[in-house]
């Protein structure tokens, strides 16, 4: 086939227009063109008014030869490269002692996938419980603040991204091709055929549910096992070498290879690697609030007359400030029409984050507010003192929104004014179990409230009603990425001073997202099988 880039219609074309702008491009006739697929759809709407949609398409002719021989050279049209993902090895019969992986989270979830397809069979330790009833713990403290500190937003399997927008785009490099062949194991799972080529993809929390239940049924078939409710509460380590686990039911677990799929809230599993002196160390992250707009005035900001149209959905937005204190604001895991949700995993604590559901239709838009924080701001030279600074915030959060649960929420004409908000506007705010309007000026350091108040005026210029005085605050937002690094090394991807510990994904600090945790997730098994064959031919 041919790989044709950079073809763009306009937003209301239908297939006949896309069929002859390939015919009238590549000069041939009608009967020369044997199919059209399309490779990746994203939309350019830089242009005011004007929004085109941007084709990546694989073409078969019946004269590919010559017509690539004629466009030699031309940037926009070439042979469609390999997009094959390939396993480093394979494994005619596994080794007695099984690889385990801790954490079923998308890098724990793909990492086992990954290998269990070559030919190995991991166990895999889940702290939380199966993702159906999980879901039901989740909706439990969300609607009646029954809180569950061993199965919530945080903790069980699917990880924190099952109740997210279920982003799957990242812009992380991808010359292995892994990122494809995740996705297409997402498809057969039961996600949209449609997250192949649209160029931001997401599934949404509804259907996660199912598509991490049915990749839970393909690695169990292939040879892996899960447990649930299973903690790992402490590390054998001899001679620099990981030699087994122990868990909170008693259970010892030998092993010499262990892959590290914690997510980004797993602190008192940090805080025992810490004390086994496994290196770890303290790494930049965010702080800030929930921010919630009409989504209908999102969409008439970004999409103009085109709002509305199927094709283009409900509107998103990326927005960065550099504030004259030197502090980075910008808006992160933007959520169209979703709501704000409880992501506390402790008990006594606030935090929010953002879920959306496939369709995106509910009346509000909402994304983090967040501000860039440094190792030098924790407070403290230890390597967990993030952790710690998230705990005090979030313990603070607990208490500005009554100690019940609700979190503390502010508008933003109030929080520009420095005055506590009393009464809400037309925007109503979506957190469950609830809000309780305050003053959030302590919520956060004040190099933070600064920062976000020069930056909201700004971010007006760009998103014309992004600071309305009754667009909603809700606090706080913490757990952006994993405040701490398990250090690991470049090429065989064990920890820097233990073997057989292989750090992964987002709660080892090495990952920011859905995708780029199950990538990551990848190549660490990848690694470990390596490790495992080389040991067997030594």
């Amino acid at each position: 086939m041919l790989r044709l880039t950079e073809l763009k219609l306009d937003l209301l074309h239908t297939d006949a227009d896309l069929r002859h702008a390939v015919l009238k491009l590549l000069a041939i006739k009608e009967a020369q063109l044997l199919a059209i697929h399309v490779r990746r759809r994203g939309n350019d709407a830089r242009k005011r008014g004007i929004i085109q949609l941007v084709y990546t398409l694989d073409v078969e002719l019946t004269n590919e030869a010559e017509v690539l021989s004629k466009f030699s050279g031309h940037p926009h049209i070439q042979a469609t490269p390999d997009e094959n993902y390939h396993y480093p090895c394979m494994f005619a019969s596994p080794p007695t002692q099984r690889p385990v992986v801790i954490g079923s989270g998308p890098c724990g979830l793909i990492a086992a996938l990954t290998l269990v397809r070559m030919g190995l069979q991991p166990l895999i330790l889940e702290r939380g419980r199966e993702v159906r009833k999980r879901t039901e713990d989740v909706w439990n403290f969300w609607r009646k603040q029954r809180f569950d500190p061993v199965s919530n937003v945080q903790f069980g399997e699917g990880g924190a991204g099952t109740f997210s927008d279920g982003k799957l785009y990242t812009g992380i490099k991808d010359r292995g091709h892994r990122m494809r062949k995740i996705m297409q194991d997402l498809v057969e799972c039961g996600a949209p055929e449609e997250i192949m080529y649209i160029s931001k993809p997401h599934i949404g929390t509804l259907r996660l549910v199912k598509v991490v239940e049915n990749l839970r049924k393909k690695i169990i078939a292939a040879g892996g096992e899960f447990r649930f409710e299973m903690q790992v509460t402490d590390f054998i380590i001899q001679d620099g070498a990981i030699k087994a686990l122990l868990c909170a039911n008693g259970d010892e677990i030998t092993t010499d290879y262990v892959i590290l799929a914690l997510g980004h809230s797993a602190r008192d599993t940090f805080a025992t690697l810490h004390a086994r002196g496994v290196h770890i160390e303290a790494k930049p992250f965010s702080i800030g609030f929930r921010i919630e707009h009409p989504q209908g005035m999102i969409d008439s900001c970004r999409w103009g007359g085109y709002a509305g149209n199927s094709l283009l959905g409900a509107a998103d937005y990326k927005l960065v400030h550099h504030a004259s204190n030197g502090r980075a604001v910008y808006s992160f895991c933007m959520c169209p029409g979703g709501q704000v949700v409880a992501a506390t995993s402790e008990v006594g604590r606030v935090v929010t984050n953002g879920m959306s559901h496939y369709s995106r239709n509910e009346r509000n838009a909402n994304a983090g507010l967040v501000v860039d924080i440094a190792p030098a701001d924790f407070g403290s030279e230890h390597p967990l003192a993030g952790i710690e600074l998230q705990r005090r915030l979030e313990a603070h959060a607990f208490v500005l929104g009554g100690s019940s649960y609700f979190a503390p929420a502010q508008l933003v004409g109030d929080f520009l004014a420095n005055r506590a908000s009393t009464s809400l506007g037309e925007v109503l705010p979506s957190y469950t179990p609830g809000i309780t309007l305050t003053n959030l000026d302590t919520a956060l350091p004040e190099y933070a409230i600064t920062a976000m108040r020069e930056a909201i005026p700004v971010f007006d210029r760009t998103i014309k009603g992004y600071g309305r005085p009754d667009a909603v605050l809700t606090g706080v937002e913490t757990r952006t990425s994993s405040p701490i690094r398990i250090t690991r090394m470049q090429k065989t991807y064990e920890s820097v001073n233990t073997r057989g510990l292989y750090p992964a994904g987002e709660g080892a600090g090495y990952a920011g997202g859905i995708i780029s945790a199950a990538v990551d997730g990848m190549k660490v098994a990848e690694a470990l099988a390596l490790s495992i064959r080389e040991r067997q031919t030594s």
